[in-house]
């Protein structure tokens, strides 16, 4: 599959892009062989191609997880076994050439040149015309139905109100084409072998390329990207990919942690301890490595590497922290002492984990960055307070490692999330421990901390509650759903917390927590952790990331949390982002998954915002909660967006050879389920040029992007969601609407268009639904076919968004086909399924071409596929 996209891609890029090394990732439980190797930085988490079991049994739709904007790069793409295994060539085509469409999904940001949702549109020839590109693909559009090995095609009838073809009508593509374009439409045809360009583009078709891309083709985006502006046509032809097979291994952990003198201020070392019994306890897989170096001036090897298996080894790793805090840091020593640790065992590093705590800036810090990054291990760092480090960020981000920016207020908790966050990438979401709460409060004695955890039935495994304080042991209440009161939470008066694990699986619904302290001016915190109830059921799972992790100001950011069921999206959750910067500020923002502002696709599971209210210069952390309500939340089991085109059939002499037709569910969305809560950490992120003061109105509305048209009569009726005054918050001054009959003069001179009156129409609170119909004036352009419509919203400050997607309406009755019916009874068989698989990739720029480095990942069945994502 990859070396025949490696040719396909190389050949539709103008001889720029092909694939060179590609590694294979296979499971741990997989029989051992002298080619696989330890991978580095690879792992499960951070895979571009997952080869894993269908979103729903029977749904082998290969898709790509795209959730940003146009030109931006996507999240993953997701094969099943049996597409991988050759088995849906005649519902997809060849493999390799759907592998080059997603991943143009995937590295490009483009998007698909057909839609299912509108199939058809009313085209400037006044005909009915399938959403295509180009429109040199041709075909026939015909219902064709069969039931058993008989077949029935009838010609496609028109619906009364939009004018255009009823649900069950089909595109059948003619199976023997000339035209070369577009691989976004339909890279299954023999004779496509190029993006769809400037010339062949087809702008009327509402697909989603024209909707999210300001109606530019896909090789415009593609020739706007950083790969193809550092790269030149190569002159000879490419070499085939390099396959190396790499075999997961035991995770092998080694805590660096920092003791020096300023680890005694802010009640550092006693936090980091706390947070660091967390990860021992809770966190951390059973069948780990965990070894321990404690380092100021100079490193010292507290623990060696050992073997998780049980809570002994567990407990006999907690008495190794620290317990005081003197002299001065040396970053580097702690980091080669924690090599020599893991050296101990294995000779080689490659895969290997750093976790490096430090509250220290170190000048030699950056003497060994270059020795670390080449290492092969991979460095976590916690950098706690606002004077940690700066060079160890760089080896973290090299490395793939996690980075993270506790502040020194206690009640946010970040620290104790910085190592609950800590799970291995390489563990399926069922063997991992997922944040039910986390929670804290600065109380004076009178007062209380109540609240409650919904603990549903996906999870309840090894329930591990989590108290810690500032300064006495408080009163301690915690209730199950039964209202039975729970005891023997172990007291660890030194490292001032307390904790129960729930043996067995923890009861389904409410608990409850009372928390009172005993003196005047205490701080307490909750944090709550749980795995899956059963590894054949995938749990709800949450992840959370921002847009960049470096911005300055006055960019805005934009924060996602992504709520899945194994890779079935969660909608209707409550879900807020909290985000805190280095001096301890917090602001709450409420994240919405409604397909407009910053958010994408309405109802991907995806929840977005932007965000803007920067408060300080520096370092910035992100934590989301969401839950969910029984009676709100559900799954949608739609077919995901971004996905290869499901072929109906082809057109052989006039006859359709249809495919067995697509699997589909009853009902799109599926209701009734549970009560959740989950609370995920996002990582950190750093903004400058924050000027001191209040911040000026530098931010205009958000762009419109669900602008959708009718025609009711002689009236257009316009629908969308409103912006805000600052992007997606706020409200508007008003709203600009023009027409034309050219959609590319709208496009690039919307200011010379006709206005349309909006004296009447008063703009409503951000993201509420707006409607506004008018009259359409005289169209000036001649043959005009369609009135083209878009909107650009003015906030007070008299900034303007951008102009919105472009709607249209036609000025006529499409006609439907004239052509003759042709009979056809022919249908190949279905094929069956089978086990599992996961591919991985990653890519990099070389001077004279992109070589795309691809990693190939091969979950095993037996691990829980629904994969979390430290990108996502």
């Amino acid at each position: 599959m990859v070396t025949a996209a490696s040719t396909y891609l190389f050949e539709a890029t103008e001889k720029r892009f092909f694939f060179k090394n590609v590694s294979i990732l296979v499971p741990e439980n997989w029989k051992s062989n002298t080619q696989y190797k330890r991978p580095k930085y690879e792992s499960y988490t951070h895979a571009d191609v997952l080869v894993a079991p269908p979103t729903l049994p029977g749904r082998d739709e290969p898709y790509t997880k795209q959730f940003t904007a146009c030109e931006e790069k996507g999240e993953y793409i997701h094969l099943t076994p049996d597409f991988v295994l050759g088995k849906k060539q005649d519902e997809y085509g060849p493999s390799g050439r759907l592998f080059v469409h997603e991943w143009a999904h995937l590295r490009w940001g483009v998007f698909d040149e057909y839609n299912d949702d509108e199939p058809f549109y009313s085209a400037s020839s006044k005909k009915i015309e399938a959403t295509r590109c180009s429109t040199g693909i041709t075909g026939i559009n015909r219902v064709h139905k069969c039931q058993g090995d008989s077949c029935i095609t009838s010609r496609c009838k028109t619906n009364s109100k939009t004018k255009l073809y009823e649900k069950d009508c089909q595109f059948f593509p003619d199976k023997y084409q000339t035209e070369k374009a577009s691989i976004m439409f339909m890279q299954s045809i023999d004779s496509v072998v190029e993006f769809c360009n400037e010339k062949n583009h087809n702008r009327e078709a509402p697909s989603l390329q024209n909707k999210r891309c300001d109606s530019r083709s896909t090789w415009e985006v593609i020739s706007n990207s950083e790969d193809f502006k550092n790269t030149t046509a190569m002159v000879t032809q490419p070499p085939p990919p390099v396959f190396s097979l790499l075999k997961i291994q035991e995770r092998i952990v080694c805590l660096v942690l920092d003791k020096s003198g300023s680890m005694g201020g802010y009640d550092r070392l006693n936090r980091m301890n706390q947070a660091a019994k967390l990860f021992l306890l809770q966190i951390v897989e059973n069948g780990s490595w965990v070894g321990m170096v404690h380092f100021d001036s100079s490193a010292s090897i507290i623990s060696n590497l050992i073997q998780i298996s049980s809570s002994s080894e567990r407990n006999k790793l907690l008495e190794s922290l620290p317990t005081r805090a003197s002299g001065g840091t040396s970053i580097c020593s702690g980091i080669r002492t924690g090599f020599q640790v893991i050296r101990s065992l294995y000779s080689q590093i490659d895969g290997s984990e750093i976790v490096l705590l430090t509250d220290g800036e170190d000048s030699s810090a950056k003497t060994c960055v270059e020795e670390v990054t080449n290492s092969g291990a991979i460095i976590h760092f916690i950098a706690l307070g606002e004077n940690a480090d700066k060079a160890v960020k760089e080896m973290s981000i090299v490395t793939g490692g996690h980075v993270f920016y506790p502040s020194d207020v206690a009640e946010n908790n970040g620290l104790i999330d910085s190592f609950a966050a800590l799970a291995s990438g390489n563990t399926g979401a069922s063997q991992q421990s997922l944040q039910l709460e986390s929670k804290g409060l600065k109380l004076s004695s009178n007062a209380w901390m109540n609240g409650t955890v919904v603990i549903d039935s996906t999870v309840g495994k090894d329930t591990f509650f989590l108290i810690t304080w500032n300064q006495q042991s408080p009163t301690i209440s915690l209730w199950d759903p039964n209202g039975t009161p729970m005891e023997n939470f172990t007291v660890d008066t030194d490292s001032k917390m307390a904790y129960l694990n729930i043996p067995g699986n923890a009861k389904v619904g409410v608990w409850t927590y009372s928390l009172q302290p005993k003196v005047d001016t205490e701080i307490l915190t909750v944090t709550v952790n749980s795995r899956a109830a059963n590894p054949s059921v995938p749990p709800i799972t949450m992840n959370a990331k921002m847009n960049k992790d470096t911005n300055s100001f006055p960019s805005p950011m934009i924060v996602y949390a992504e709520i899945l069921q194994g890779y079935l999206p969660i909608l209707g959750a409550n879900v807020t982002a909290v985000i805190e910067s280095q001096s301890g500020k917090t602001e709450v923002l409420e994240l919405l998954d409604n397909g407009a502002g910053a958010d994408a696709f309405k109802d991907d599971g995806v929840y977005s915002r932007y965000f803007t209210a920067y408060s300080d210069n520096g370092r910035y952390s992100l934590k989301v909660r969401a839950h969910g309500g029984d009676s709100a939340v559900t799954r949608n089991l739609r077919h995901p967006p971004n996905r290869a085109a499901y072929i109906p059939g082809w057109v052989v002499n006039g006859n359709i050879e249809g495919n067995p037709p697509r699997p589909e569910t009853d009902e799109d969305i599926q209701t009734n389920l549970e009560s959740f809560t989950r609370t995920a950490t996002g990582g950190a992120f750093v903004v400058s040029n924050v000027p001191a003061g209040s911040l000026p109105d530098l931010y205009p509305p958000s762009q419109i992007t669900d602008l959708e048209a009718t025609s009711d009569e002689d009236e257009i009726r316009l629908t969308w969601t409103a912006p805000g005054d600052n992007f997606d918050v706020g409200k508007v001054q008003q709203y600009i609407i023009r027409t034309s009959g050219s959609i590319l003069d709208l496009r690039d001179n919307f200011d010379d268009a006709l206005q349309v009156n909006t004296t009447d129409l008063l703009p409503n609170e951000a993201n509420s639904k707006e409607t506004f119909a008018f009259k359409p004036g005289n169209i000036s352009e001649e043959n005009a076919t369609h009135i083209f419509i878009a909107i650009q919203s003015v906030d007070k400050s008299n900034l303007t968004s951008k102009v919105s997607n472009i709607a249209q309406v036609p000025l006529f009755v499409p006609q439907a086909d004239e052509d003759p019916l042709h009979p056809d009874d022919s249908r190949p068989n279905s094929g069956v399924s089978i086990s599992t698989v996961v591919l991985s990739v990653v890519g990099s720029v070389v001077v004279v071409a992109v070589i795309l480095s691809t990693t190939i990942c091969i979950l095993s069945k037996k691990k829980n596929s629904s994969r979390p994502r430290t990108g996502f």
